[in-house]
């Protein structure tokens, strides 16, 4: 029997400090796409801390100018964290999550989407990482040793009970309890398969390219993603030479990141269809469930699928594509909707569904977030890795105290340490908290930014 809520230690929750951390990855061109040409890979990192001395840290990955405002999205929320015990939230997750999310004032700027959705994010997340070292696990763990009844009554069911019922849930739960021991058992020895993105990012020289799809392959990689949607004859070029570089049984897949309108996705996808690829992601805006289908249906016949989801706003976004049919792999994003309790729910509607979920994990701290839902997936929901991946993107890691790992199978390493990975060093902080850390300060003094334009 899984340890219960009641038996966790309860503790004084003092404060929620909240930072704007900005590293410049814009310099490099890394994470560049069609729609985002010069990203700064940022985050608003959240700190919740005890009178014990036990702290929980968060975060939501955001993309530089717009992280002050996500900051001060958080800020205006703290009063619903601060002087609180942990057995108040942890004993009511979803009344918690739901008072959260529909404070009746803030809920008017952002009704579970946009700015406000990316602050529960960070605060949620912190809050199962305080959790996760609570019971002394790490979160994936946490999850799968959740009797389903204690699991299921973290996610707030409203607007989605049409398609999924708690009942449901708890049955799905149940089920997929069979042999679970046998997947954490291969889980810790042998990981969750990746791909990498980091082969493709569109400022990327050809040169770059070669160098880096030879480098992954080398480290065990048989999965990459390559972005397009800026120019289709370019686009032909850079398949052409991944392909070269690759191979043909390895996988490829190619993302737009919503650059295209829906019969602008189609024509595109028809140049680009010689390249077997696995899928296309982001082909049209996130928030066009019909679209999406529409693009869907009429790849369906080049073995294409539609891969879309890190910039799903919420649950009830991702019920209305599983239930169009409009995506063939759903891409949860951790910092994206309302952190781990709401993506629970998108998991056990993906299983409903029939649908592979595969997370997207490009950006500061989504490796360490993502790999524990996707393991409790494999233990505890799906309990398959067929045609399942986890996003790699190889930038930031040396940032955390406990990083994503992968080993030489280009697997996700299992994590072992209490909590949910997101704990950044010091010193990280103190070089890239935005305006006033040493590297920024280093960068506006030699011009390498304007402050005024920044």
């Amino acid at each position: 029997m899984a340890q219960s809520i009641k038996t966790d230690a309860c503790l004084n929750i003092t404060t929620l400090d909240a930072k704007d951390i900005r590293w410049p990855t814009s310099l490099g061109a890394h994470g560049s796409d069609a729609m985002h040409t010069d990203p700064d890979y940022s985050c608003v990192y959240v700190t919740i801390n005890t009178a014990e001395g036990t702290y929980g840290n968060g975060l939501t990955f955001t993309l530089g100018r717009g992280t002050d405002i996500v900051l001060l999205a958080v800020k205006a929320m703290k009063c619903h964290v601060e002087n609180r015990t942990t057995a108040s939230i942890y004993g009511n997750f979803a009344s918690f999550w739901r008072d959260l999310t529909s404070e009746s004032q803030l809920r008017w700027i952002g009704p579970e989407k946009g700015v406000t959705h990316l602050a529960v994010a960070a605060i949620i997340n912190a809050l199962w990482d305080l959790w996760g070292k609570i019971r002394g696990v790490p979160v994936w763990k946490l999850l799968t040793d959740m009797e389903p009844e204690e699991l299921v009554s973290v996610i707030d069911f409203r607007y989605i009970s049409d398609v999924l019922t708690p009942e449901e849930a708890i049955n799905i739960l149940k089920t997929s309890q069979h042999n679970r021991q046998t997947r954490i058992d291969e889980l810790i020895a042998k990981g969750y398969p990746a791909y990498t993105t980091q082969v493709g990012w569109l400022g990327y020289s050809d040169d770059q390219i070669r160098t880096l799809c030879r480098k992954y392959l080398g480290a065990g990689f048989t999965a990459f993603k390559i972005k397009v949607g800026q120019n289709v004859d370019n686009d032909i070029k850079r398949c052409k030479l991944v392909r070269e570089e690759i191979g043909w049984t390895n996988k490829l897949m190619v993302d737009a990141n919503q650059i295209w309108d829906v019969n602008e996705a189609v024509e595109w996808m028809q140049h680009l269809k010689e390249f077997q690829l696995l899928w296309i992601e982001e082909p049209t805006s996130p928030d066009d469930v019909l679209g999406h289908k529409k693009i869907a249906d009429a790849l369906r016949e080049h073995g294409i699928g539609v891969a879309t989801g890190e910039m799903c706003c919420n649950r009830v976004m991702f019920k209305q594509f599983l239930q169009a049919g409009a995506l063939d792999f759903c891409q949860i994003d951790s910092a994206r909707i309302g952190g781990v309790n709401e993506i629970l729910a998108v998991y056990l509607m993906a299983k409903k569904f029939n649908v592979k979920v595969c997370p997207h994990a490009g950006g500061v701290g989504l490796c360490e977030m993502v790999q524990h839902l996707q393991l409790w997936d494999y233990t505890s929901v799906s309990c398959t890795m067929a045609d399942r991946l986890i996003e790699f993107v190889d930038q930031q890691h040396e940032q955390f105290v406990q990083p994503a790992v992968i080993n030489d199978a280009a697997r996700y390493v299992a994590p072992a340490l209490p909590g949910y990975s997101t704990e950044l060093k010091a010193e990280a902080i103190a070089m890239f908290e935005y305006p006033n850390g040493t590297e920024w300060k280093r960068m506006f003094a030699d011009g390498t930014f304007q402050e005024k334009d920044y």
